[in-house]
This record gives structure tokens, sequence and C-alpha cells, in this order.
């Protein structure tokens, strides 16, 4: 057997708070498995994402996408659907349908995300750098020309803007 093979063979443990944690647009990533670690399967990161944060409308070309809320009040959209979901509740987005997400609370909202198979993550940390200090990053225009470039290497592909939260399409 190869050592890539082996990979999936080999237990892995991680205590609250271990990973790479990278700050990626608005939020604060912490990284728990890579494809490289999981023979290729899946990708799993933590992220806390800031109040009233949402990524441009985008597609996965390669990987599934599931959400599952740790903490927080958040909508999904997903091709012609919208959901809300709050703690607890999970959500499926499958690859080639657009979609984005915005965290609804006035604080931050907490998820697990996992994309399958893995390799997607890998965009993330490309599209970051390592988080300076505890907490979010500081607020910044996001540079959709560098999502569009990093997104061309692994699948991702920027088509449309961010949402805005419920309270902000209320007249």
């Amino acid at each position: 057997m190869s050592a890539e093979s082996n990979v999936t063979h080999r237990a892995r443990a991680l205590a609250p708070g271990e990973g790479e944690t990278i700050w990626f647009l608005h939020n604060r990533m912490t990284i728990k498995a890579t494809a490289s670690g999981t023979g290729g399967a899946y990708g799993l990161f933590e992220t806390w994402v800031a109040p009233g944060f949402s990524p441009p409308l985008h597609v996965h070309h390669r990987e599934d996408e599931s959400f599952w809320i740790l903490d927080g009040d958040f909508t999904m959209r997903c091709g012609d659907e919208t959901f809300r979901g709050t703690t607890g509740a999970y959500f499926f987005l499958p690859r080639g349908v657009p979609h984005t997400f915005v965290n609804e609370s006035s604080s931050p909202g907490h998820l697990l995300t996992l994309l399958t198979p893995g390799g997607g993550e890998a965009a993330f940390v490309e599209g970051g750098r390592p988080a300076e200090r505890e907490g979010l990053p500081p607020a910044a225009p996001i540079d959709v020309e560098k999502l569009q470039r990093i997104g061309q290497k692994y699948g991702h592909e920027i088509v449309g803007p961010p949402m805005k939260p419920a309270a902000a399409e209320k007249p």
C-alpha cells in the first residue's frame, strides 16, 4: 500500500480549538479535516460567521456542501429554494447549484461545514490568511477577482452578489 492509501487508516483526534485557523473573508475558520487526511473523502471545518455576513452567490462544481448550525440563525439559498435554520439545523447543498447563506444573528454564528468529496477546503486556506488573534477578522471589502482566480483552481465560481439579512430587506 502507498503512504497515501494508509492515510484513512490512521486515527486522528483534535481537541476543541485545534486545527489550522484562518481568517477567510469576514469569518474565522478552523480546518478539522482535509482531503489529504481523509483519503479524499471529505474536508471538514468549523466557522464563526460575522453578523449579517453573506458570501457572494457561488457554485462548487466538484463537491457537495453540508452545514450544521452549531449556534445562530441562518438563511440558506440553494438554486430557487430558500431555507431558514437555527441552532441544530442541517442543510445539504448539492454541487453544481448556485448557493449562499447569510448570518441573520446579531452575534457571530457558528457552523460546521462538510465538503464531499474533499479538496475544496484548500480554496479557503489559499484565499484566507492565518488568524492573527482570537475572534473575527476586521471587516474589509470582498476581493471578488481574487476569489474567482482561486476558484478556477478548485472548481468554485462566483455567480452573483451576497444575500442581505432579512432585516435589511424590510422597508
